[in-house]
C-alpha cells in the first residue's frame, strides 16, 4: 500500500477508496527494478486481465509514468502482437531474435472437442507444421487444465503437427539448446532457413 495524491483522479469509486486496474498495473510496472522486469509486468497483468491493449494505451496517454516509459509502450506493444506471458517474451527475444530463427504466429486459434484453444507460437506461415508450447506451471498443472493440453497434443498428433513444449527452466537458462531444437525441427517439417536474419544471442553469437 501507498500514499498517493493523485488518488482522486485514479480511483475505481470503492469506499475505500482503491486505484484502477489500469493505474494498478502502471504502478506494478513503473517499481520494478529493471526495464525488462517492467515490460514483464505488462505483458503478464494484461495477460491476466480483460484490460485492453487500447485501455491501457489510453491510460499511459493521461498519465504518462515517470519511468520505464520505453518498456512500458514496449509491453503494450507485445500485448498487441499476441504475446501473453513473461515467458512468451522470454522466448521471442532470447530464441527467435537472439538466434535468427523466424517469428511464430501468436495465439493461433485451434478447435479441439468443440471448443477454441489458442496456441502460444505456431510456424505454419514459415513453411512449417510445428507448434511450441510455453508452459509456466502457473496453470498448467490444474487437473482441468492438465487434461485440456493433453487433448490438445492428441489433437496435434491426429494432425500430423510436430510440437515442441518448453518452461522457464529451458527458455531463461538453456535458449541455445531450445533454439537449436526448434530450428532443427522447423527445418525438419519444411521451413528454409535461407537468408535468416542474424542472431544476437550473446552466449553463442546467434
Amino acid at each position: 500500500m501507498h500514499r498517493s495524491r493523485a488518488l482522486p483522479h485514479i480511483a475505481a469509486g470503492t469506499n475505500p477508496p482503491r486505484t484502477r486496474i489500469t493505474d494498478t498495473i502502471l504502478d506494478l510496472a513503473t517499481a520494478q527494478r529493471t526495464p525488462r522486469q517492467a515490460t514483464n509486468v505488462i505483458v503478464d497483468l494484461l495477460g491476466r486481465t480483460k484490460v485492453s491493449v487500447a485501455t491501457m494505451q489510453a491510460c499511459v496517454l493521461v498519465r504518462p509514468p515517470f519511468r520505464y516509459r520505453p518498456a512500458i509502450r514496449y509491453g503494450l506493444a507485445l500485448v498487441g502482437g499476441g504475446l501473453m506471458s513473461a515467458l512468451e517474451v522470454a522466448y521471442k527475444e532470447d530464441v527467435e531474435d537472439g538466434h535468427g530463427l523466424p517469428r511464430g504466429s501468436r495465439q493461433t486459434p485451434i478447435e479441439v472437442d468443440g471448443k477454441k484453444l489458442w496456441e502460444d507460437v505456431t510456424y505454419d506461415a514459415q513453411g512449417a507444421a510445428v507448434t511450441v508450447r510455453l508452459d509456466g506451471r502457473a496453470t498448467h498443472a490444474t487437473p482441468g487444465v492438465a487434461f485440456r493440453d493433453r487433448r490438445r497434443d492428441n489433437a496435434a498428433e491426429l494432425a500430423g503437427r510436430a510440437r515442441l513444449v518448453y518452461g522457464w527452466q529451458d527458455v531463461r537458462d538453456s535458449p541455445c539448446l531450445v533454439a537449436t531444437e526448434v530450428r532443427a525441427i522447423l527445418v525438419r517439417e519444411g521451413w528454409d532457413p535461407t537468408g535468416a536474419r542474424a542472431g544476437t544471442c550473446r552466449r553463442c553469437g546467434g
